[in-house]
């Protein structure tokens, strides 16, 4: 049965392709859009014969993905000078920081929300400022506002009213009711300076953060696409200095894991020590593969165990049982 293999052999060797048919060059490129790694696979395959329709879709997919990188660049440097009067640390995370460094990582990447990192203690700054610039809440829910104010690692997302386009304010990578506590002051501390006054991680960091994102807060949605970024940081950088600074942030564990399944999917090349598999690994794989030909999720059970994975990590039982008895009580008609 076709799943997102299909994609992950397309983009570790893009010669896999010759051999598809119709009903392959479908499957391929329905997954690839559910992923969001249309873009991504667009770039990987430039060049190579492939039928004139799917030329034209990765050819639409290129240009999408220039057009949504210079969006995202342009959000940055809205931000960069709402904020700029501060002279506080404004670090980029995720595909905009990957595309404002020019990293692999952001070659035709789909990017999606502005995130951004500032040190927690001048939260109220930026947030104040940001406010000012044309930016609005998205969840005016006062238990919302105040669940993600006090647990989260993040502001409530932001809206501009103007540009439609939204931003998240984060003062660290995990929420704080995780059971894993990043360094947030040495993520900052230790984070590169671009040419405009904008920060990102350093590449080690960015990769821990890649990893935390992947495995230590969600279900693994969009988890291709974001082992892709793994695969790509490793290439580029090397994995000098990774452990050290994974222990530091007690992403260990995420780290290995991530390295393990690039390699597994992408061919990454990795170090010994991330080598040792565990028996949890081919429920990732199987997690992370789950879609049909059609790109449709599929795998419910499996689907189902992460989302409630997912939450079990996020924060201790008792707060999850009244978190979500709230958010069902809200959810009911009338």
């Amino acid at each position: 049965m076709t799943d997102g293999r299909i994609l992950a052999d397309a983009l570790r060797d893009p010669a896999t392709t010759a051999g598809l048919g119709a009903d392959g060059w479908t499957a391929l490129l329905a997954i690839a859009r559910a992923e969001q790694l249309t873009g991504t696979l667009a770039h990987r395959l430039e060049g190579l014969p492939m039928p004139p329709a799917a030329a034209r879709i990765l050819e639409d997919a290129r240009s999408s993905a220039a057009q949504g990188r210079t969006a995202a660049l342009w959000e940055a440097e809205m931000a960069r000078r709402a904020l700029a009067s501060t002279r506080m640390p404004v670090i980029l995370l995720k595909g905009t920081a990957y595309a404002a460094a020019g990293l692999a990582a952001g070659t035709g990447r789909s990017i999606g929300d502005l995130d951004i990192l500032v040190p927690r203690a001048r939260l109220d700054e930026a947030e104040a400022l940001l406010l000012m610039a044309g930016w609005e809440w998205v969840k005016p829910d006062p238990y919302d506002d105040a669940y993600y104010r006090r647990w989260m690692h993040e502001l409530p997302p932001l809206i501009h009213r103007e540009r439609d386009r939204m931003i998240d304010v984060h003062h660290t990578i995990l929420p704080l009711t995780a059971r894993i506590t990043p360094d947030a002051d040495a993520l900052i501390a230790d984070s590169v300076a671009l040419e405009n006054g904008l920060r990102i991680l350093s590449p080690p960091d960015m990769l821990c953060h890649a990893a935390a994102h992947l495995f230590a807060d969600g279900d693994l949605a969009g988890g291709m696409r974001n082992l892709w970024d793994v695969h790509c940081l490793i290439e580029e950088f090397g994995i000098t200095g990774v452990e050290a600074k994974a222990a530091r942030h007690g992403l260990g564990p995420a780290v290995a894991r991530a390295a393990r399944l690039a390699n597994t999917l992408y061919g990454t090349g990795i170090s010994e020590s991330w080598r040792v598999r565990d028996g949890a690994d081919p429920l990732y794989l199987r997690r992370l593969l789950a879609r049909d030909a059609w790109g449709r999720p599929v795998r419910r059970l499996t689907r189902l165990a992460f989302y409630l994975r997912s939450h079990a990590i996020r924060m201790p039982p008792h707060m999850l049982a009244k978190h979500l008895f709230i958010k069902w009580c809200k959810s009911r008609p009338g």
